[in-house]
């Protein structure tokens, strides 16, 4: 490796570190901002864990970095409320209901006299699911200003309708080889005459401008089609017999499905690629595709421990979906940088990369699971719930909620998010996903 490259790596690392720092302080002033908009006082607004590297305090809040750009907080008074004899319990000897008790005495360590109508608890339960949810949504936010602006200024690899190369035979695509046997029948594009750098306008007669219409015409084919070309300024019409064929499978938003083939139509062409600026409407169904694959990797993460696994401690290949953390994600951030392409498609890379990181934040963070920022939405909607129907059937107000009651499943969670996140840093470390 030459020092170039590892300089370009260095930079790469150090540009996805800011973006990530910035995600976090973002996130976090969400929470921050609400907070304090509802009355809530908060001692600590921290971006990172670990040794404080910088703080400064202004007004009643200490603002920070530390040592570690993994994650941040905030930290607000009253998160818990207190016992039910209005105090902070005695400590127990039950190691469950210490866990509790720890959580319900950090939640007022901090008390100040007149915090009493500054705690988080007392505030309604929709004041605080905004609180709660303003740090993710301020992640979404930033991911999909992020993911339209490069959409549509930069824009998509995307294929044409141009013939960028053409199949001299016929070959089974599950096959996965480009060397004709003789045994092979000649391609049908190459039968009837289709050229690098043609056009193609119009398939038996009907227009196309778009690869995925041609695409599943040809698909549908099977015996003679005419073809009709821009070639040299002028249209010519070409006559082929589509052969039937091994082709990859495509799923219902045509992408490829690896490893998977149907019978269809086959004409022997690749398209020519190129990157194209899509409109506002384009780039919002894209960005609802990128969510919808994002909720759908957050619900296969289980199924992908044992891929994990295997990538870290044995010689499993690492597949390309495969989940990856801060350091991976920084790893493919310095590989970016060292990519010969043009300078603008590395920034466009990175700040994709950067867009998926954040919705990957706002999705992870809203599972109504404890300590995420979803559990305590979920125990605060619990609470409308309860007193609502109280008030319906005149019933005495159950008070609040106590969520602090949760904290031995909150740490059970926390403590398998850190196996996992461990378990990702090692294959991210010793076997890391890698830009194809």
């Amino acid at each position: 490796m030459s020092m170039t490259t590892i300089l370009l790596t260095i930079l790469g690392i150090a540009v996805f570190a800011v973006g990530l720092l910035f995600s976090i302080a973002w996130h976090e002033l969400g929470h921050l901002s609400t907070a304090k908009l509802f009355g809530i006082r908060v001692p600590q607004y921290m971006v990172g864990f670990g040794p404080t590297v910088w703080s400064r305090k202004k007004g009643d809040t200490e603002y920070g970095i530390k040592a570690i750009p993994a994650g941040g907080y905030i930290r607000m008074i009253g998160m818990f409320p207190p016992g039910p004899d209005g105090k902070l319990e005695a400590r127990s000897t039950s190691p469950w209901r210490g866990m509790i008790e720890d959580a319900r005495s950090a939640a007022f360590e901090e008390l100040e006299p007149g915090d009493e109508k500054r705690l988080f608890y007392t505030r309604k339960p929709w004041k605080r699911v905004i609180v709660m949810f303003a740090g993710p949504f301020m992640n979404l936010v930033l991911a999909v200003v992020i993911f339209l602006g490069v959409a549509m200024t930069f824009g998509f690899q995307t294929q044409t309708t141009d013939v960028a190369g053409v199949q001299k035979c016929v070959i089974s695509q599950s096959e996965k080889r480009e060397t004709c046997k003789k045994s092979d029948p000649v391609s049908p594009a190459q039968a009837a005459g289709l050229k690098v750098g043609d056009k193609i306008v119009a398939f038996n007669g009907q227009k196309i401008d778009e690869w995925s219409v041609l695409s599943d015409k040809i698909r549908d084919t099977i015996g003679p089609a005419t073809i009709t070309v821009q070639r040299d300024g002028q249209e010519k019409t070409l006559h082929a017999v589509l052969k039937k064929n091994a082709v990859a499978k495509k799923d219902s938003d045509g992408e490829v499905i690896p490893g998977e083939y149907v019978s269809a139509g086959y004409l022997g062409f690749a398209a020519q690629t190129e990157i194209i600026p899509l409109s506002f409407g384009d780039s919002v169904v894209r960005m609802g595709d990128m969510i919808e694959n994002g909720v759908d990797s957050i619900v296969a993460l289980p199924s992908k421990i044992p891929d994990l696994w295997d990538a870290a401690f044995s010689d499993g290949e690492r597949a390309a979906d495969s989940p990856v953390g801060v350091v991976g994600a920084a790893r493919i951030g310095g590989e970016v940088m060292t990519l010969d392409v043009p300078a603008q498609n590395q920034i466009a890379m990175m700040l994709f990369l950067l867009a998926g990181f954040n919705l990957s934040l706002f999705l992870f963070n809203m599972l109504p699971l404890l300590p995420l920022d979803g559990g305590h939405i979920a125990g605060a909607l619990w609470e409308a719930l309860r007193r609502n129907v109280a008030r319906v059937f005149k019933r005495p107000d159950p008070g609040p909620f106590d969520v602090a009651k949760l904290m031995p499943l909150a740490y059970v969670v926390a403590g398998v998010f850190i196996c996992f996140t461990l378990l990702v840093l090692v294959a991210d470390v010793v076997n890391p996903v890698k830009i194809s």
